[in-house]
């Protein structure tokens, strides 16, 4: 068997609340023997998209089911660009998790079977609430489990939520990384939260220095800290689980470097006693299944984000994998067990996929929070 093409798809996925420069980047893998394989990268995709065309050439004529082999070249093809980052993670990534699909399809098998079997026949998942109405709406839906976010009252909203829909429901607070917060912030913030019983408290501070987020982490031992959605590969990955600074992992589906190296990061936080919530924020549902497939094959899964609701092309654009009670079952079929619509991708062509600051909002995101620092760990009410 032998890769003929690789083509990509771009798809708008602009909400209209929310992140409204937003882009699902959806990759083909095509063979001589007919299968066809899909994935998914994220980390910029329009940028992505165009290493993944230059890699195309360098892996047309091989045999799409020697996957390590494949990376390997891949990785050594972008070595003379410098250091392997976000975008080289997510273009070996989208083209990765293809060539699982094609395998599994060639031999008739769930793509879980090939990562080490099934562990379980369904994943958890959380939704995403904004604001108390939404936490109802989604616990009524079934939802177990809710990420609260919010960049100017963190810990207000989650104390809301909490006396909104009870102690039943496990909560995460994702202040996002933002580049203005403080270490002092994020400790202040991370001690207060300490009464609401989280299931962990994502990205505190930016992901560019690490010593800051093992400052925070020691600061609050008994509130989880998870990181890792803006890190790609096992080497992004290293000194986070080897120093004990995390409890969870949570690598982006479509930009660590491809299942196996999701595999590999999962096995080395396991031996640390560290489970995995990969990130699914920035993704489209084919990075959404490839991650309910490597989650059936580690032990140390912990839950899976999704974005219910965001856009309509959602549900349309490829196979849709129902949510009942909180959990989505295991894809069964042969691969992914998913397909793409690609006229619904023609039909959602993908735009500008950064966000633009005004100058007012530079001024306000790194002057304005020092003015009124008290409001991120405030309780009212």
């Amino acid at each position: 068997m032998q890769i003929t093409k690789i083509e990509t798809f771009l798809v708008d996925a602009s909400a209209p609340t929310g992140w409204k420069t937003r882009n699902w980047l959806f990759v083909k893998v095509e063979t001589d023997e007919g299968i066809t394989g899909y994935g998914e990268a994220s980390g910029w995709p329009r940028v992505v998209e165009t290493a993944i065309h230059d890699l195309t050439a360098v892996l047309v004529g091989e045999d799409p089911r020697r996957i390590e082999r494949l990376w390997q070249k891949m990785l050594l093809a972008m070595m003379g660009h410098g250091m392997t980052g976000i975008v080289g993670a997510g273009a070996m990534t989208g083209i990765e998790i293809a060539l699982w699909d094609i395998l599994g399809k060639s031999l008739g098998v769930p793509v879980c079977a090939l990562l080490g079997g099934r562990l379980r026949d369904r994943i958890r998942v959380y939704g995403h609430a904004g604001d108390v109405e939404r936490a109802q709406e989604l616990v009524g839906r079934g939802y177990t489990a809710l990420k609260c976010s919010s960049l100017t009252t963190p810990v207000q909203l989650i104390h809301d939520v909490r006396r909104a829909v009870g102690d039943g429901v496990d909560l995460m607070c994702d202040p996002h990384g933002a580049p203005w917060y403080t270490v002092a912030d994020a400790i202040r913030v991370g001690q207060a939260l300490r009464d609401y019983d989280l299931l962990f408290y994502e990205d505190p501070v930016a992901p560019e220095n690490l010593d800051n987020l093992a400052k925070v982490a020691a600061a609050v031992p008994d509130v989880p800290i998870s990181a890792g959605e803006r890190n790609g590969t096992i080497y992004g990955f290293r000194e986070m689980i080897e120093r004990d600074i995390v409890d969870v992992v949570h690598p982006d589906t479509g930009r660590a470097g491809g299942l196996m190296q999701m595999k590999k990061i999962a096995a080395h936080a396991e031996s640390h006693g560290i489970t995995m919530a990969p990130h699914d924020g920035s993704n489209g549902p084919i990075a959404e299944a490839a991650a309910l497939h490597l989650l059936a094959a580690i032990p140390n899964y912990l839950i899976l984000e999704h974005l219910a609701d965001d856009v309509p092309q959602r549900y349309t654009v490829a196979t849709n994998f129902e949510v009942v009670d909180s959990h989505i079952a295991v894809p069964t079929a042969p691969g992914l067990g998913i397909e793409l619509d690609e006229a619904v991708c023609r039909a959602h062509p993908g735009n500008a996929n950064v966000i633009f600051p005004s100058e007012a909002t530079l001024d306000a995101t790194y002057v304005h929070p020092r003015a009124n620092r008290g409001r991120l760990w405030a309780v009212r009410g």
